[in-house]
């Protein structure tokens, strides 16, 4: 059977389409419950007269997909959590005053300079229940930290979410809410007030666990940066590597390995199949193993703190393995569809989490393009073939994942080949080695000479993980991609693939009308890119930049002189763009007949000006209802190199005058175009 006759395939594509329906339409419960009924009955109706008359069949097919996708729009709007009342989202009084805030932590998160943080779900607020997930930023001191599962009160108010607050940024409140959380408080631990009682569900045992395991791994003496590494490999706990580690793992192409995902599982999954070998293959040994795998990697799973990457890999192979008891070894793809849809079901908001799609797209191309790859050359002896599958399983992997990876990152490690045949074995040793010392570390202290073994084995990995990627010139940067290109790249890759394994005629049309495509959307999007023009103000708080666009030529104009900015940067990169040059901030600049009037911390100007445009930066100190009766402009800009005293003074004035203010700092960049 193909993959895409199998009836499942069908269902969960629909079931995709209407989550991704939901989430960009945002339609209503009203209409889509009703539709619901109505796909209901349809679905009923033809079932049962089906068998009377074929011609049915085509309504029985359509209602089926109906029902599937607005299942998709429902799962995922059952399960997004400001659209129910009993979320604080729906609580203004928490936003504009301080309010009594009641909340439990649930999970640390990586801390940054000042604060740890901590996502939390809240209690109440006031006297009345609420729901729903936040963070917890708490600003570090030398206090004790409190622990998951704290009930905590406090006094406090909520902040939403900002947006970005300038052009092609990473759009970090769109992120949290995906991850259902829309707000944050800001805490000193002396405004905690911690309850005596914890509250002791699945995440207060993880995370007193992950201590334990930190605890005895600090009393035998763990170097502190491998044993970091040795916590994100094994338990998939991030927070704590160093920024130059990170790096080190992006540039060389092997950041997957950070992250618990189903390379991870796998090897978990060798290893239990190894210990569990001398049971035999009988009906009641093939279910002990089966038994014996399932509770494995819900036990990892929940040590691991039931992180997304986690929770996908072990559903995955959870039913890999009921696949293999049920001896249907061929439904490799009916096994990855029916963990897509289960886990969906539950958590339909993973389909926007990047892991997850790399996940599922790495795992689908493995399976799929590899053995077409693998047919290229046979090797003549076994070392050549470990290299060679590893090489195969590299370049499959990232053949799927390549477009998408260019679309969020912008970059491409040139040597992620070398990375993966160079660690793959070595990082096989380092996670039985590591599932051995954790396992040692729940208990007691592990033994000196497991500790040795394994902190040198993950030294090594670090050290080859560096040395790839201290050839930088190998990593390709900056790289413009959008929508357009993603879509007709992956349409040229799933058409080369299919014409590949078997050619035809039909298969080598639609492979050269991909071709097609993909210099159509070059051309859309260079006739795009030359046919815009426009002027930008950012939100930079140390120095004023603006920017003039014509193309895809740029002109920077900054107060002081700038080697390196990413603001500038992600603008660049975001819109395919080049720096034609950086001037010296003008005090009169012309923009599509729009005069520009910009006063510095000097507070000169000329009242014969008569500006469209008035930019105040740099806490200018002017009188401003003075400058507005002098020089008339229509509307006022002041970006983030001014003091918020400053600007609230000025915002004042404005509305007064009936003169429309653009604070950068509240606003965001100010486009003119």
């Amino acid at each position: 059977m193909k993959v895409l006759d199998f009836p499942l395939t069908k269902i969960t594509l629909w079931f995709l389409i209407g989550i991704l329906f939901c989430y960009y339409s945002k339609p209503s419960i009203y209409f889509a419950i009703p539709a619901l009924v109505v796909g209901l009955v349809l679905f009923i109706l033809s079932y049962f007269t089906i068998r009377k008359n074929k011609n049915i069949n085509t309504v029985f097919g359509i209602s089926t997909y109906f029902i599937s996708f607005f299942i998709g729009v429902l799962t995922l709007l059952f399960h997004t959590n400001s659209l129910q009342q009993s979320n604080y989202i729906h609580c203004e009084k928490a936003f504009k005053s301080p309010q009594i805030i009641t909340f439990t932590l649930r999970e640390k998160l990586k801390s940054n300079s000042y604060n740890d943080r901590f996502t939390a779900i809240v209690n109440t607020i006031g006297d009345k229940p609420y729901s729903g997930k936040i963070i917890v930023n708490i600003r570090k001191d030398s206090l004790k930290n409190p622990i998951i599962g704290n009930l905590i009160k406090v006094k406090t108010v909520l902040q939403r979410n900002e947006s970005n607050k300038n052009p092609n940024q990473f759009d970090y409140s769109q992120y949290l809410a995906n991850k259902q959380v829309c707000a944050q408080v800001y805490l000193t631990k002396a405004e905690l007030n911690i309850n005596k009682k914890i509250k002791k569900d699945i995440w207060y045992y993880s995370g007193r666990l992950h201590a334990r395991i930190v605890r005895n791994l600090d009393k035998a003496n763990f170097n502190k940066e491998e044993m970091n590494v040795a916590l994100a490999l094994i338990l998939g706990q991030q927070q704590d590597i160093s920024t130059e580690i990170i790096q080190d793992y992006q540039y060389s192409g092997a950041t997957h390995v950070l992250s618990v995902s189903g390379l991870h599982v796998g090897f978990i999954m060798i290893f239990i199949n190894f210990i569990l070998k001398p049971i035999p293959n009988t009906r009641k040994g093939s279910l002990i193993k089966l038994f014996s795998i399932l509770l494995s990697l819900t036990t990892f799973a929940i040590i691991s703190g039931l992180s997304p990457s986690v929770l996908r890999s072990v559903v995955m192979f959870s039913f890999l393995s009921i696949g293999n008891h049920l001896r249907r070894t061929g439904s490799i793809y009916h096994t990855l569809l029916v963990s897509i849809l289960l886990i969906l079901l539950f958590e339909p908001y993973f389909l926007f989490d990047v892991g997850f799609q790399l996940s599922y797209l790495a795992l689908l191309f493995i399976v799929w393009l590899q053995p077409v790859l693998k047919k290229i050359w046979k090797p003549k002896n076994k070392i050549q073939t470990s290299v060679w599958n590893a090489l195969t399983v590299s370049f499959a992997a990232q053949i799927g994942t390549l477009p998408l990876c260019l679309y969020y990152f912008h970059q491409f490690p040139g040597l992620f080949f070398v990375t993966n045949i160079v660690i793959i074995p070595l990082l096989s040793f380092i996670m039985i080695a590591g599932i051995i010392v954790m396992l040692f570390a729940i208990i007691s202290s592990p033994p000196v000479f497991l500790i040795v073994i394994f902190e040198k084995s993950i030294y090594l990995l670090n050290l080859t993980i560096h040395i790839v990627a201290s050839f930088e010139w190998f990593v390709i940067r900056d790289i413009s991609f959008n929508s357009y290109y993603l879509l007709t790249f992956y349409l040229f890759i799933i058409s080369a693939i299919v014409w590949t394994k078997k050619p035809d005629y039909n298969k080598l049309c639609f492979l050269l009308t991909t071709i097609i495509l993909l210099q159509v959307s070059f051309l859309c999007t260079k006739k795009e890119i030359e046919s815009i023009q426009e002027f930008i103000v950012y939100n930079t708080k140390k120095n004023t930049l603006i920017s003039e666009r014509n193309g895809r030529d740029i002109i920077l104009y900054t107060k002081d002189s700038i080697s390196k900015n990413n603001v500038l940067n992600f603008y660049l990169v975001g819109n395919s763009g080049r720096l034609k040059a950086t001037n010296s901030i003008k005090n009169i600049l012309f923009f599509k007949n729009k005069k520009i009037f910009l006063i510095d911390s000097s507070g000169v100007y000329t009242k014969n000006i008569q500006p469209d445009i008035l930019i105040l930066t740099q806490s200018t100190k002017i009188n401003l209802e003075r400058i507005l009766r002098d020089l008339h402009p229509k509307i006022i800009i002041a970006d983030a190199s001014n003091s918020h005293a400053i600007l609230k003074t000025w915002k004042l004035t404005c509305l007064k005058k009936n003169i429309p203010f653009h604070a950068t700092n509240e606003k965001g960049y100010y486009k003119l175009n």
